[in-house]
């Protein structure tokens, strides 16, 4: 064997030995590489969404319904997605308290966040939130000649009388007729003006609006086309929960006799007691 061949020889060994090595050296290492690509994949875990607590509904709140304890909550909600209308704990930590006792104007539906702008308080002046179930609000123009001198405020009981022209008697004299045509009337609004009066501002109300049945709004609503008068007078505070007293017509000379208001129904005219 020459020399040539026996280079040729030792070179392959050499190479053979070093590839061995190398593959023995990346067996060993492969678990450690592995992990380290792995971990080269893996991103970084993302920062933590921050969160206020907001007062929402816990079932749904049909329109026209009081919230009480059961109706709200408090849960968290993302701070970025959270608007001005929100009721947010941090800045109002007693809002839960707050809407207790006030009525939806809109539908809330459970998971909802709880808006002040779709809530009504009673004592907030809002008419449908003040009227009970059945009742109806009627406006009536009043002055102070016809509204006991301006005294009437929100919540007084008056009785509303009438006065229209009765027939002619024997003597030929007109007489007046008043009658008392509704009686223990709650009154929800005064809509109130400042006038000047003798030089200093007074407040007259142009409109009372009051708590009737509707059938009580449909003989105001007739008493208003007839009348000549429809004055309203102030209760005592004693006398709010008494009964209506029996409605007469009192003519001037004392006379004193029943009478009824008419109302017409799907064409038909029935005749009903005011008071009763």
């Amino acid at each position: 064997m020459n020399l040539a061949r026996i280079l040729v020889l030792v070179i392959a060994l050499g190479a053979g030995g070093a590839a061995a090595y190398l593959a023995m050296n990346m067996i060993n290492q492969e678990p450690a590489t592995i992990a380290t690509t792995v971990a080269q994949v893996v991103e970084p875990a993302a920062p933590a969404i921050e969160t206020e607590e907001v007062l929402v509904a816990v079932r749904d709140i049909r329109l026209g319904t009081t919230l009480n304890t059961n109706s709200v909550a408090w849960r968290e909600w993302p701070r970025s997605g959270i608007p001005d209308t929100y009721i947010i704990r941090s800045q109002l930590p007693d809002g839960a308290e707050e809407v207790i006792g006030a009525i939806a104007k809109a539908t809330f539906y459970a998971g909802e966040p709880i808006t002040p702008a779709k809530l009504a308080r009673t004592d907030g002046g809002f008419p449908s939130a003040m009227l009970p179930a059945g009742m109806r609000a009627i406006a009536l123009p009043i002055n102070a000649d016809t509204s006991a001198g301006g005294f009437i405020l929100p919540n007084d009981r008056v009785d509303v009388l009438m006065t229209r022209r009765g027939a002619n008697f024997d003597d030929g004299a007109e007489r007046y007729v008043t009658e008392t045509i509704l009686s223990n009337i709650r009154v929800l609004a005064i809509d109130q003006t400042i006038q000047e009066q003798d030089g200093e501002p007074v407040v007259i109300g142009r409109t009372a609006t009051l708590e009737l049945t509707p059938l009580q709004a449909e003989i105001l609503t007739v008493a208003q086309q007839i009348a000549d008068l429809i004055l309203l007078a102030l209760r005592s505070l004693a006398d709010v929960d008494a009964a209506g007293t029996p409605d007469a017509v009192h003519l001037i000379d004392g006379d004193t006799r029943t009478t009824g208001v008419i109302v017409v129904r799907n064409g038909v005219a029935v005749q009903v007691n005011p008071g009763r």
